[in-house]
């Protein structure tokens, strides 16, 4: 089976989920922080970073079998999507000043940054492509620093409220 076939539950999830339950939140999932130094530079390696992702999985394909790696990557993969269904639906319903603190964003500021990388890191599994974990490792640095400059941002939009979350919730996990 044609590994890109991977990627459209989760571009279902990303965009199509999104939209059907609130068409407003796609813009504020689309919006990109302001990137200042060195997270421009980020900020193009994840956006090549994605693109070879999808352009591995468009050569790659499933490796199916009874093996532990098959097994497993369809574990990490169902669970990242999984992850990005919950995070997009909570991030589809913010507060009335436009912060997500409810739902799964109780428990990480970034769920739908770390469902992705579960996601694809379930994808690399299931591909068995060395290349798209390379790639998928270089996608997840690259999304730290967009997450510290969206961090900064939501500080600067949101002021107190965004400072008492980040000193409750943890980044990631």
């Amino acid at each position: 089976m044609p590994g890109v076939l991977l990627f459209l539950p989760f571009l279902l999830i990303r965009f199509g989920l999104l939209a059907a339950k609130n068409r407003q939140a796609l813009p504020r999932a689309a919006h990109f922080a302001p990137m200042q130094g060195r997270e421009k530079i980020a900020y193009a390696v994840y956006q090549l970073a994605t693109l070879g992702i999808l352009l591995a999985l468009c050569a790659g394909r499933i490796q199916t079998g009874s093996t532990g790696t098959w097994y497993g990557g369809l574990t990490v993969y169902l669970l990242g999507l999984v992850l990005c269904a919950v995070s997009v639906l909570h991030f589809a319903a913010p507060d009335q000043d436009g912060l997500n603190t409810q739902g799964i964003y109780r428990l990480s500021r970034n769920p739908m940054y770390l469902g992705y990388f579960v996601c694809f890191l379930g994808m690399a599994l299931l591909t068995r492509s060395w290349v798209l974990l390379a790639l998928v490792l270089v996608f997840q640095g690259s999304a730290h620093w967009i997450i510290l400059a969206e961090e900064r941002w939501c500080q600067e939009t949101f002021g107190e409220a965004y400072r008492q979350y980040r000193g409750r919730v943890r980044r990631y996990l």
